[in-house]
């Protein structure tokens, strides 16, 4: 592996999502999402769930075709995580409540400064043996449009050794469609369902760049559905 990424680094405070407080609220919220689906107020299923450690650190990278992924893939999970988020979320009624108790971690769009301090908070809680979410994609991507996956993901887990879990969402962008493409239709359409599948673990171990695990992936989020 290369020598710049074995530079260890020493933790910094443990992230307030992975204390106990945020525990209490994450099974709080989370109990009320179940009931959600339940009730089929929202139809959500989930894939593969038990690829996720229910302990030790793990990268769960995502692709990203609604404002509402993260509150889905946070809710799918059974264990307390961190995820990247626009920042504008905090300012949504209901989800800005839940990324504030979920500490997530926001990032304003073309921002390098905002999105290498989200990077380094996202470490900081692989280093605490956490959990983190991050959409390589950068934003909202319709399922049509295809973009480059951007390299702080495998940077990270080469800094820290950790696996990335390739995370697919579908259904979401037809759940709460982006504005331009609601063409007169719901802005909120309850009967649509949302599935979350998970796929197989990707080491760094196995890979001699960061490149080559972006590449790789980028193929597993794709193929996984």
């Amino acid at each position: 592996m290369n020598d710049d990424f074995d530079a260890p680094l020493t933790p910094g405070p443990r992230p307030a999502g992975l204390g106990f407080r945020a525990g209490l609220w994450t099974r709080f919220i989370r109990r009320i999402l179940r009931i959600i689906a339940a009730l089929k107020i929202v139809r959500v299923r989930v894939v593969n769930r038990d690829v996720v450690p229910s302990s030790g650190p793990v990268i769960l990278a995502s692709n990203h075709i609604s404002m509402l992924d993260g509150v889905f893939l946070w809710g799918a999970l059974r264990r307390r995580a961190q995820a990247i988020a626009m920042a504008e979320l905090w300012k949504w009624p209901i989800v800005g409540f839940l990324v504030t108790k979920g500490d997530f971690i926001p990032v304003r769009r073309g921002d390098a400064d905002s999105g290498n301090d989200a990077l380094a908070r996202m470490e900081n809680a692989l280093r605490h043996n956490g959990a983190v979410i991050i959409y390589p994609e950068g934003r909202v991507v319709p399922p049509a449009e295809s973009v480059r996956f951007k390299p702080g993901v495998a940077v990270l887990a080469f800094r820290t050794r950790t696996p990335i879990i390739p995370v697919r969402i579908v259904g979401s962008n037809e759940l709460l469609p982006l504005k331009k493409f609601r063409k007169g239709g719901k802005s909120f359409d309850r009967s649509k369902r949302v599935t979350v599948y998970f796929g197989k673990p990707l080491d760094p171990e196995d890979y001699a760049t960061p490149g080559d695990l972006l590449r790789d992936l980028r193929w597993s989020v794709y193929a996984l559905g």
